[in-house]
């Protein structure tokens, strides 16, 4: 099954707010101000935000009136064309070898499971892959990252319950340098985003990566469970103050009707959404396609 496949599966919930609502919209609304106050409302219905729908219905409102169109088909396309716009927004970022990529992102949202599908997809590209279990504060989180690192066929770096973060990101970066490790992918501890000092932690094992591996591709991705919608927004803007973001991991969009936060989230965030998890397999994760996710939100 391709991304388009398992991308219209995950989103039937979001799908159907969004087309049902448009077909009855065309049903009964010609062209003009009601229809874009509606049109509007099924956007947001789908948790796009208020500003980033108000300024994607302006602009398709702008162009039907100068090109005088009527006609639905040719509204959907402007639809269309102006959410995958908008998605597109924030550049998508390179993941170049030698590469460390640290994961971040509140508890519950699926981080463990991104972590080993995301080192099992790139072994399947042919990269050497090591993981850091530099998440010390939950219990037997090391043991749980450790079984996804076995499935996923690659080594992991870790110390006892309770040790110093930032100490297991620099013997995992020694060994990957040693190594000549293509990929080192860092594993943090789930972290309310209103915890400061944890925040700080977070900071800290950023300052090792950067001193350490100053060589490195080194990217930050967070993490977001779709079924948080506009909620999300807090949780980036609070990491990106703390280490900057650079992508975004999405998972759990089977789960939400309301899938069309990350449109606006994205945008106006500027972070984009570099990979999407379509389900629970260890091959359940993709490379975030924007064109394939609007063409299946229709």
């Amino acid at each position: 099954m391709g991304l388009f496949s398992k991308l219209k599966s995950v989103l039937t919930k979001t799908r159907d707010g969004i087309s049902k609502k448009l077909t009855e919209l065309f049903a009964k609304n010609k062209l003009g101000e009601e229809f874009y106050e509606e049109l509007e409302e099924i956007l947001i219905s789908a948790d796009v935000s208020v500003n980033t729908t108000m300024e994607i219905v302006d602009e398709i409102r702008d162009t039907a009136i100068k090109e005088k169109c009527k006609d639905k088909d040719y509204v959907v396309s402007l639809l269309k064309q102006e959410l995958l716009d908008t998605l597109d927004y924030a550049q998508k970022p390179q993941f170049t070898t030698p590469c460390v990529i640290m994961v971040v992102g509140v508890n519950g949202v699926g981080k463990t499971t991104s972590i080993g599908k995301l080192a099992n997809k790139f072994v399947k590209e042919g990269k050497s892959v090591t993981i850091a279990a530099a998440d010390t504060f939950r219990a037997a989180a090391a043991d749980q990252l450790t079984v996804w690192a076995e499935r996923a066929g690659v080594r992991i770096v870790k110390h006892s319950e309770g040790a110093d973060a930032s100490a297991v990101v620099y013997d995992a970066i020694s060994s990957a340098k040693a190594k000549a490790t293509d990929v080192l992918i860092i594993d943090t501890a789930g972290r309310l985003h209103v915890k400061a000092n944890l925040m700080e932690e977070l900071k800290k094992m950023d300052r090792v990566v950067k001193r350490e591996f100053p060589d490195a591709n080194y990217k930050k991705l967070i993490v977001l469970d779709a079924t948080t919608g506009q909620n999300a927004n807090s949780q980036v803007q609070t990491f990106s103050q703390a280490v900057g973001i650079d992508g975004i991991i999405l998972t759990k969009l089977d789960g939400t009707a309301k899938g069309g936060f990350i449109i606006s989230l994205s945008y106006e965030q500027e972070i984009p959404v570099c990979f999407v998890g379509t389900g629970e397999k260890i091959d359940d994760i993709e490379d975030f396609s924007s064109e394939d996710f609007i063409t299946a939100l229709f």
